[in-house]
C-alpha cells in the first residue's frame, strides 16, 4: 500500500512510518523538517508546510497514495489546507480526547461528566481551549472539533487519543518522576494522587492507525484508543519508579504545597478515563499489557535524558513541599 502521511517524523508519527515501511509499505512523508524531524524515519520525504501543499500537487499524484494519515492538523485551516489536494482514499486522522467535556471539568477542577468515556460522552461546549494562553507550538486556532468535522465529512477515521507516552516522546510525560530518580531524591511530594486519565503506549496508537487503515470498519467514525485497564496516576508513578530499579517513594502532602510539575498527583474533581470498546469491537485492536509498557518506554528514557537537569530551586521546591506545616 502506498500511504502519504502528513507529519510523521515526531512521535507518533514517526512510529507509524516505521511501522508500515516494516511491513513493506510504500511511505511519503510531507513534513516541514523542523528541529525535532528525524530524517531518518523510513520513506520518501517532502519537505514542505502543509498550507503549501498544493504547491506539491504533481508529487502527490505520482505518488498516488492509496491511503492518508494525518498525523498533525491542529486547527480547521489546516485540514482546509490539504484537503483539496489529497485523493479520496481511505484516511485516518489524528485527533485527542481532549474533545470531551471531561476535558473542560479536568482543566477547571469540576465534575462535568461521568466515567467511564465513550464515543458518545458530551464533547466540550466551549470551543479553543488555549485561546489566549499562549503555549508554544500550540496556535489561538487549536481546535481538534474543527479537525474532526472536516475529516469525517471526508470519510475518514478519527482517532482520538489518550495521553501517549513511549520512546521519543518530546513531552518526556515520565519526566517529573524520573528528573527525581536521576538527582538521586529518596522522596517524590505527592498529593492524593488518585487521578484516572486514560493513558496509551506509542506502539499501541500506531498498531490501531495500521487497523484503522487496514479493516476499513470504522471509516467515517470516531473511535478511543487507550489502555484496556488505567491505574491512578499514583500507581503509575510507582510503576515507573519500579521500572527504574528506584528506592525513591512518594511521600503525601497538601495539595496546595505540590510542586507545579506535580500538579497532576492532586485530588481532581473529573477524571478523563476513557473506553475504547469500539476500537475493540471495529478493529479487533488490543493494546499491551500496561505495566509492561510502563517499563519498555522507562528504559529509553533513563536511556535518553533531556537536556538540562535537577537545579536547587527544583530541590527548595520538593524540600518545602516535603516539610510539613
Amino acid at each position: 500500500m502506498r500511504v502519504l502521511i502528513l507529519g510523521g517524523t515526531w512521535f507518533l508519527g514517526r512510529r507509524i512510518a516505521e511501522r508500515l515501511a516494516e511491513r513493506g509499505d510504500q511511505v511519503l512523508i510531507a513534513h516541514r523538517g523542523s528541529a525535532r524531524s528525524d530524517p531518518g524515519v523510513p520513506g520518501l520525504h517532502l519537505r514542505t508546510d502543509r498550507h503549501d501543499l498544493a504547491r506539491h500537487a504533481g508529487q502527490i499524484k505520482d505518488f498516488a497514495p492509496q491511503a492518508v494519515v494525518d498525523t498533525f492538523a491542529l486547527t480547521g485551516a489546516d485540514v482546509d489546507a490539504v484537503l483539496p489536494v489529497l485523493p479520496h482514499v481511505p484516511s485516518v486522522v489524528l485527533s485527542s480526547q481532549d474533545v470531551y467535556e471531561a476535558y473542560t471539568g479536568l482543566q477547571t477542577g469540576q465534575c462535568l461528566s461521568p466515567v467511564p468515556i465513550t464515543e458518545e460522552s458530551p464533547l466540550r461546549r466551549e470551543r479553543y481551549p488555549y485561546r489566549g494562553k499562549g503555549y508554544p507550538g500550540v496556535p489561538d486556532d487549536y481546535e481538534k472539533l474543527d479537525v474532526e468535522a472536516r475529516w469525517l465529512d471526508r470519510g475518514a477515521v478519527v482517532l482520538r487519543l489518550p495521553f501517549v507516552y513511549g520512546p521519543h516522546d518530546y513531552q518526556r510525560r515520565e519526566e517529573p518522576i524520573l528528573r527525581r530518580v536521576r538527582a538521586g531524591r529518596d522522596r517524590v511530594p505527592v498529593g492524593a494522587a488518585n487521578l484516572l486519565w486514560t493513558r496509551g503506549h506509542v506502539d499501541d496508537m500506531a498498531t490501531g492507525v495500521l487497523a484503522a487503515l487496514d479493516i476499513r470498519s470504522a471509516d467515517g467514525l470516531a473511535v478511543n484508543l487507550g489502555e484496556s485497564t488505567t491505574v491512578p496516576i499514583g500507581v503509575w508513578f510507582e510503576q515507573i519508579l519500579r521500572a527504574a530499579g528506584s528506592r525513591t517513594r512518594l511521600e503525601r502532602v497538601p495539595d496546595d504545597r505540590l510542586p507545579p510539575d506535580l500538579a497532576l498527583a492532586g485530588a481532581p474533581a473529573q477524571h478523563l478515563l476513557v473506553s475504547s470498546a469500539r476500537a475493540e469491537r471495529l478493529l479487533g485492536w488490543a493494546p499491551g499489557d500496561p505495566e509492561t509498557r510502563v517499563a519498555e518506554s522507562v528504559r529509553w528514557h533513563l536511556a535518553h535524558p533531556p537536556e538540562g537537569g535537577w537545579t536547587d530551586a527544583d530541590a527548595a521546591a520538593d524540600d518545602a513541599a516535603l516539610a510539613g506545616p
